[in-house]
C-alpha cells in the first residue's frame, strides 16, 4: 500500500495547466478572405478578387467556401454561383457546368464553360426555351439531337428553379 505521503506529494507535484486550450476549426473569421478567380474560355470575371464566400452549386450538392476551406476540386452542375462581397453585397451567375478548385493558402478558381449574371435572364424566354427543348427530346430526331435536346432542357430546368429562387 502507497503512503499517504507519498501519495500526496506525488500529486502535487504534477503540473495542471491554468487553462486548456482546445483548437477547433469553426467558420472563418468576416476579416478572413478567399481570393477567387472566375474563368470562362473567353472572358476573366474575377481575378484573384478578394472576397468573403462563394457558393457553389457542386455535382454533390450545394457548398459554401469560406477562407480556410479544405483543398478540393468539386465538380459543378449547371446553376448558380454567389459570390458574396467584403461590403456585404452578393453577385450571382448562372453557370452551365465547370469546375471548382481550393487551393491551400485561400485560393479558389472556378472554370467555367459559360457563366452570365443571373439578371440577364428573362423568366419568360427560360420557360419558352425549355418548352421547345422538352418537345425536341420527346420527338423523333437522331440520338445525337435527343440528347442535345435532354442536356437543353436540363440547363433550362435549372436556370428556371434558379430564377424561381432569385
Amino acid at each position: 500500500m502507497a503512503s499517504p505521503l507519498r501519495l500526496a506529494t506525488g500529486l502535487a507535484s504534477r503540473r495542471i495547466p491554468a487553462a486548456v486550450h482546445v483548437s477547433r476549426r469553426g467558420y472563418a473569421e468576416a476579416s478572413d478572405k478567399i481570393k477567387l478567380s472566375l474563368a470562362l474560355p473567353h472572358q476573366s470575371i474575377f481575378n484573384s478578387t478578394d472576397v468573403v464566400q462563394v457558393n457553389v452549386c457542386a455535382a454533390t450538392g450545394d457548398m459554401g467556401i469560406l477562407a480556410n476551406h479544405v483543398p478540393s476540386v468539386e465538380p459543378l452542375r449547371p446553376g448558380v454561383i454567389e459570390v458574396i462581397e467584403s461590403t456585404g453585397g452578393s453577385k450571382k451567375w448562372f453557370i452551365s457546368g465547370g469546375f471548382a478548385t481550393v487551393h491551400p493558402n485561400n485560393k479558389l478558381t472556378i472554370n467555367a464553360v459559360e457563366a452570365a449574371p443571373l439578371e440577364d435572364f428573362s423568366i419568360e424566354a427560360v420557360r419558352t426555351n425549355l418548352q421547345e427543348a422538352l418537345r425536341v427530346a420527346s420527338g423523333n430526331g437522331s440520338e445525337e439531337d435527343l440528347v442535345e435536346a435532354r442536356i437543353e432542357a436540363d440547363v433550362y430546368e435549372s436556370l428556371q428553379h434558379a430564377l424561381g429562387s432569385k
